[in-house]
């Protein structure tokens, strides 16, 4: 088209004004604004059908560039991991070369086998279209036109790639494909911006991305409080960090996602909470509340690799012997820490300093020990068929997880690597847990035990008139004092 309108240039400025006394000449130059408006239309039409199918490859777009950008960090990530030592290596060709050089160049191969693979979004769409189109209204001085009307297009085609779909929350698929589509228009309009002069700004983009992102954190923050399962929370999460690397290497700014992020964390811990609250729940229904049986030193050692257990007096003793704790206690220890690894994955690429990842490991932790496992503990103690062993048993177990509080910490600074001595490192509120664990228990076998005597004393037929002794106890008041001495005998067990 572009050399048809040169040509009608030029019989215009130069052809006609020779033989304009003649009749053709008129009809031509009458028809020329018609045939120029015919080639608008046509790019036009050219225009709107790349407007349609940009709409249907956004997805495809999208998800190509959040793989290459994952891949990219998932490089970065391991050239950050490689070792600095100098150690010595002989290759395949018989050259001794660093570790570090081995493995940068396993990296480079492997990037160069994959780099036939990586697409682009021009190699995904013809942008043809718009070069011509724009081209064309430019060569015919209206230009504006097309710009406004591409604008206008463009953004109501924003508006429909930021409505979710209303099940978007049942499958991390809805995420992506959720995602991939406003990345694919953002890489989109980031190459517009970048091979066409003036078509968009990057004002306008800015504009654009401001109110989608608007747009978008409403979305995230409305389905995101519907997932009640903490792996699809935490791939949700994963998903976002990808978004925003991805967009931010366009150059789109994306601090409120992550601050979003710390929101959905919130969230992220309470589906955890009520996660571990189950197994909890399922922990202390199959315990049978009795000391562990050990009848080798194999079978001691697989329960203290478990748990943190020390008795001297106990290591003194021979096979077999049994260990003070119930089985839960060693299986409780087990999940907080299995919890501290969950609530970790959560913080893990969120570009945050290790001193705020390890306040935020130490204050889930804290709602899981004051909040979910003492809610299930207090329940536990409320049942009606946890007798008086049962309940002692439990202060037992109780003394030992408060004691183990102090490797929990230990455990969460091995973690993030900082020292439990700094200033702003928050501690551990097991010890309040367990207390008050113990006095309910305690409080709960006062009541049982009260309730058992007058239970004794209601049921004995005792003759209150006897006026002399007939010399011998009565056998209620001999049950009684056999009850007695079992249930006190149970007590000898309980920490001093």
């Amino acid at each position: 088209y572009y050399s048809a309108l040169k040509t009608m240039e030029q019989l215009e400025n130069i052809c006609f004004p020779r033989v304009s006394q003649y009749r053709f000449c008129q009809i031509m130059i009458e028809n020329l604004p018609k045939l120029r408006e015919e080639i608008k239309e046509i790019s036009m039409s050219d225009l709107k059908d790349f407007l349609e199918s940009i709409r249907k490859h956004s997805d495809k777009i999208g998800e190509t560039a959040m793989k290459q950008a994952q891949q990219q960090k998932t490089f970065n990530a391991a050239l950050q991991k490689q070792s600095y030592g100098r150690n010595m290596y002989i290759n395949n060709d018989g050259v001794p070369e660093t570790r570090n050089e081995m493995v940068l160049k396993q990296n480079l191969e492997e990037e160069e086998e994959h780099e036939a693979e990586v697409l682009t979004a021009h190699d995904l769409v013809d942008f043809s279209p718009v070069y011509r189109c724009l081209h064309i209204y430019s060569v015919l001085a209206d230009a504006e036109t097309f710009e406004n009307y591409y604008r206008k297009q463009r953004r109501k085609q924003a508006r429909l790639v930021l409505q979710p779909q209303s099940n978007m929350h049942e499958t991390v698929e809805g995420y992506r494909r959720y995602f991939s589509q406003i990345v694919g228009f953002f890489v989109v309009e980031d190459h517009i911006l970048h091979v066409t002069q003036g078509l968009i700004t990057r004002a306008y983009t800015d504009e654009l991305w401001n109110m989608a992102l608007s747009k978008i954190i409403a979305v995230l923050r409305t389905h995101s409080s519907y997932c009640t399962d903490p792996d699809l929370v935490l791939e949700l999460k994963n998903l976002i960090v990808v978004f925003a690397d991805t967009l931010q290497g366009y150059g789109f700014p994306v601090n409120r996602l992550f601050d979003l992020l710390f929101e959905i964390r919130d969230q992220y811990n309470e589906t955890l909470l009520k996660k571990w609250a189950v197994l909890f729940r399922d922990i202390f229904e199959a315990d049978n509340y009795s000391p562990i049986p050990v009848s080798n030193e194999e079978e001691y050692k697989i329960v203290i690799s478990k748990f943190p257990f020390q008795d001297l007096e106990l290591d003194k003793q021979c096979f077999p012997k049994k260990l003070p704790m119930s089985q839960s206690v060693p299986q409780i220890y087990i999940q907080v820490k299995e919890f501290i690894y969950a609530s970790l994955k959560f913080s893990e690429s969120l570009h945050r300093s290790s001193t705020e990842i390890d306040d935020m490991l130490r204050k889930s932790t804290n709602l899981l020990l004051t909040r979910t496992l003492s809610n299930c503990l207090q329940n536990l103690i409320k049942k009606p068929h946890i007798g008086l062993t049962e309940l002692v048993q439990i202060i037992i177990n109780t003394t030992h997880l408060e004691q183990a509080c102090k490797y929990l910490e230990d455990f969460i600074t091995n973690i993030t690597n900082i020292s439990q001595e700094t200033v702003h490192t928050a501690r551990l509120y097991g010890l309040s847990t367990f207390k008050d664990a113990r006095h309910a228990a305690e409080g709960e076998i006062y009541t049982k035990l009260n309730q058992k005597i007058d239970e004794f004393i209601q049921l004995a037929d005792y003759d209150w008139s006897m006026t002399e002794p007939d010399g011998r106890a009565s056998g209620y008041l001999m049950d009684l004092i056999n009850f007695l001495r079992s249930t006190f005998q149970v007590f000898t067990h309980l920490p001093a």
